[in-house]
């Protein structure tokens, strides 16, 4: 599905220099138009450079349809040679520059450009998730302005919410639940969700 890029215009709409929630709505998808070039401008850059990666977090949850904001991109992504030396050549094309803020305790890869106002962090494990495998297997598939993107399921960005245990992630999870269940149940109560449930526990 290819979804069109317009600008939030309800000023209560969550809007912080990033997404608003309400996400999607048919096959519009509503983002702040502070956040809109610098994700086409991402996403440019991993199909260019063929990275695969799955946008995670609050940036994919919002895209959801949750009421929530940011104005950082999470992505995860296979840690290998070749996918390091595509990240690098991606940053170059952003004027951007890559950053080790964690090392050597995670390998966390921010990707900013101050210029721009973006940040964009590429890791290759998070909280709460066994395998890219997995997430990848369980996003979704979306076109943003004939563009790819892959995002995490909800119950993949719930899950590692949960297990960061952080303040500011635990706060949002009442909302990502409740955006959950009205996904579930609008489409009849299938989705990634459902199937992750029916495999049991990992």
């Amino acid at each position: 599905m290819d979804a069109t890029i317009s600008p939030c215009l309800r000023m209560g709409a969550f809007m912080e220099g990033g997404f608003c929630g309400k996400a999607w709505r048919g096959s519009r998808y509503h983002v702040g138009m502070d956040a809109s070039p610098l994700l086409m401008r991402l996403l440019s850059g991993l199909r260019a450079r063929k990275l695969e990666a799955v946008l995670i977090g609050n940036a994919a949850a919002a895209l959801h349809g949750a009421p929530v904001t940011t104005v950082d991109f999470d992505f995860l992504f296979r840690d290998t040679a070749t996918n390091l030396l595509k990240l690098k050549q991606i940053a170059k094309d952003c004027n951007a520059m890559i950053l080790r803020p964690f090392y050597p305790v995670s390998k966390l890869y921010r990707m900013v450009n101050d210029d721009l106002g973006l940040q964009a962090d590429f890791m290759p494990m998070i909280h709460g998730i066994r395998s890219f495998k997995g997430v990848r297997a369980r996003a979704a598939e979306r076109s943003i302005g004939g563009l790819p993107i892959l995002l995490a399921c909800l119950d993949d960005i719930i899950a590692s919410k949960q297990a960061a245990g952080r303040d500011r992630d635990l706060a949002v999870l009442p909302v990502l639940k409740q955006t959950l269940e009205q996904t579930l149940r609008a489409s009849g109560g299938k989705g990634p969700a459902q199937k992750r449930k029916r495999r049991g526990p990992r």
